[in-house]
């Protein structure tokens, strides 16, 4: 069949809602046709994508808690590139491109929220051994899960529920692909912020000649205030969360922050005023100091933080609960396919998947080979353990898949952390119960829970690309195909980085990647796997918290991933969702409106992909020895640091403002 290279018009006016009886949607590329969607180019920059984003992602995600989705950026870069190329019939190839590369922040985000606790821990128990292959093979063996279990749900959340769920980021990345010569366009801007972004952090990483973080620490009534009511404001002024902010829009950062507030500003201080002059240590025997004679830092850390975590690992549960029907409804799909008799030759082409045989077969030696890795490698031999690891895993990640795809097509956000720390807990628990704890118990529920976290992580990730495939018209047999090189080189990169940043700047201490979601799994099974007694208090207020917010219709996760996510990161978000709740909403002129805040959006990608893949520069430099020195004083630096991110911050509102809608 020939392949078609017609330069496709817009997106159908049924794209984004409910079919009428009888009505059918039709995608650009006509199911009727083959067109250019597999060969080497696009595999190839599909391969630079995945690993470049990869590095970006992992760093980022590790230094403020927040993976960024590169689907966009992605798709912005492709379309960039076929234009600049003049490169005819690139619609199809670009999805492949972007599908490939999108790989990058799903892998990321099961990576480091539960990997890098092997070197916190490490930290505190020498005798626990880490290595490249367990992070390696983990994050591999979770993204193939992740993908196989999500296949058999495809069609319901993208054919059958057509129009039902608004798919934010997909629709994003489908109008930026279908964009043609003004996604070329778009490029410019990104590749500017992205420069702009990137020096800016940069200087800061490599030569520090401004604090990266403003705290009201910086005069003397603002350390009086800290010291005696335990009151503190922190705010990071990096470009890359700026522009994080920005694309988690007002709505969301606020609520996030509202989290935080309600930590750092009411229950740090409440805690400090009801217990202080108590040395509260019934779950951990180490602390023998009162919490008056704590910073407002470690009363954080040691007991506040503990509510956020149960709140999100209720979150979680809420999530599993309410998706109870779609589980049934895409079994019932996918095992009516496995019966059935109609031939792949009747199927047309934009809806052939991977048959469900190949599918079968592939999740049974996929489990397969995590039991051999758990059995030689984790669980050093025992049958027992190994048998009850692997059950964890298969169960979880098939349950939890839908609850990781419902959130991707109706808000856009993976819920994978809250979900993960519920996994780390049960299986905790769990592996404690058959006898397997003390430092070989952690590095087992850690390494179940990365595997785990990372299908959750690719299940949501991997729903995005096939939505945008279907409104386009790509064959998903190919997508879900090749998304398993994507995988591949993802898992990678990111064991490498991960790797890197450790040895550069550590993930526990002082000048440390806060790794928020990794120090808060170490913080969850450190005390459950040495027979300490874990804050199950706590985590029960966080849980009827998060019960109180879902009945409130408040998005529970966000609320809670506030509270567990340092002050100074989510202050920041607030800024960047002012931003984009200002541009996109000062003219009568809808049209101009979406024009400001979409170019908007392009410049925050660009901090956030310049700033953060500069700071993997920056780590390199470290690792490999760079050091620089500057005797400049406490409060210069965060004074220049603060007129500095004013100046980032008019350069992201007046260069969005200037954009001017399309004719």
């Amino acid at each position: 069949m020939k392949e078609e290279n017609e330069k496709p018009a817009g997106l159908p006016e049924n794209a984004f809602r409910p079919l009428k009886p009888g009505e059918k949607y039709e995608p650009l590329m006509s199911p009727g046709k083959t067109y250019p969607e597999v060969n080497l180019w696009s595999v190839s920059w599909g391969i630079v994508m995945a690993v470049i984003f990869s590095a970006a992602a992992a760093y980022l995600g590790l230094k403020v808690g927040q993976v960024f989705e590169a689907a966009i950026p992605i798709a912005i870069i492709a379309v960039g590139i076929s234009s600049a190329t003049k490169r005819k019939g690139a619609l199809g190839e670009n999805v492949m491109i972007q599908s490939i590369g999108a790989c990058s922040g799903v892998i990321v985000a099961g990576a480091i929220f539960t990997l890098p606790a092997l070197y916190i821990l490490q930290e505190k128990y020498p005798e626990m051994t880490v290595n490249f292959m367990q992070m390696f093979i983990s994050s591999l063996l979770g993204g193939i899960l992740g993908i196989l279990f999500l296949i058999p749900f495809r069609k319901y959340f993208v054919k059958e529920k057509h129009g039902e769920y608004p798919f934010p980021e997909a629709t994003a990345s489908t109008q930026v692909l279908v964009s043609g010569a003004k996604g070329g366009d778009q490029a410019k801007p990104l590749l500017m912020a992205g420069l702009v972004g990137g020096l800016y952090d940069f200087i800061v990483g490599t030569f520090g000649w401004w604090n990266e973080n403003f705290t009201s620490r910086i005069c003397g009534l603002g350390e009086t205030v800290a010291d005696k009511f335990k009151l503190v404001f922190k705010i990071n002024t990096g470009a890359a969360v700026l522009g994080l902010g920005y694309i988690v829009g007002l709505k969301y950062a606020a609520i996030i922050c509202a989290g935080s507030v309600a930590v750092w500003w009411i229950i740090v201080p409440g805690i400090s005023l009801l217990w202080g002059d108590q040395v509260l240590n019934a779950w951990n025997p180490s602390i023998s100091m009162a919490v008056k004679d704590m910073s407002p830092e470690m009363i954080f850390s040691e007991y506040a933080k503990s509510i956020g975590i149960g709140g999100i690992a209720m979150a979680g549960i809420i999530g599993i609960v309410r998706s109870w029907g779609i589980i049934k409804s895409a079994v019932g799909l996918a095992a009516s396919e496995m019966k059935g008799k109609k031939s792949e030759d009747n199927v047309e082409r934009t809806q052939k998947d991977l048959s469900m045989k190949i599918i079968a077969f592939g999740s049974i030696f996929t489990l397969l080979l995590t039991l051999a890795f758990f059995y030689f490698d984790v669980m050093e031999g025992n049958v027992l353990h190994t048998i009850v690891a692997i059950i964890l895993v298969a169960g979880i990640s098939f349950l939890f898949t839908t609850v990781a795809a419902n959130a991707i097509a109706i808000v856009g956000t993976n819920p994978v952390s809250g979900m993960t720390l519920m996994t780390l807990i049960l299986a905790s628990v769990i592996l404690v119960a058959v006898g397997l704890k003390g430092t070989s118990g952690m590095v087992a529920a850690l390494v179940i829970g990365g595997v785990v976290c990372t299908a959750l992580s690719m299940a949501g990730g991997f729903i995005t690309d096939l939505k945008i495939g279907y409104w386009i018209g790509s064959t998903p047999r190919k997508q879900e195909t090749w998304k398993f090189l994507g995988t591949l080189v993802s898992a990678a990169t990111v064991g490498g980085v991960i790797l890197i940043l450790n040895k550069s700047y550590g993930f526990s201490g002082e000048n440390a990647l806060v790794a928020p979601q990794a120090n808060a799994m170490a913080a969850v099974i450190e005390p459950l796997m040495m027979g300490q007694g874990a804050p199950w208090m706590l985590y029960g207020i966080g849980a009827i918290l998060a019960v109180l917010l879902t009945w409130l219709n408040v998005p529970a996760l966000a609320f809670a991933l506030g509270m567990f996510i340092p002050l100074e990161l989510n202050t920041p978000l607030v800024i960047g969702g002012l931003i984009s709740w200002y541009v996109g909403s000062r003219s009568k002129d809808t049209a101009l409106n979406k024009a400001r805040l979409d170019k908007g959006t392009l410049l925050a990608s660009g901090f956030i992909a310049g700033g953060a893949l500069m700071g993997v520069v920056s780590a390199g430099m470290k690792f490999a020895g760079f050091e620089y020195t500057h005797d400049l004083s406490e409060a210069t630096l965060q004074t220049v640091g603060l007129i500095m991110y004013l100046l980032l911050i008019a350069f992201l509102t007046i260069s969005s403002m200037k954009a001017k809608k399309q004719d």
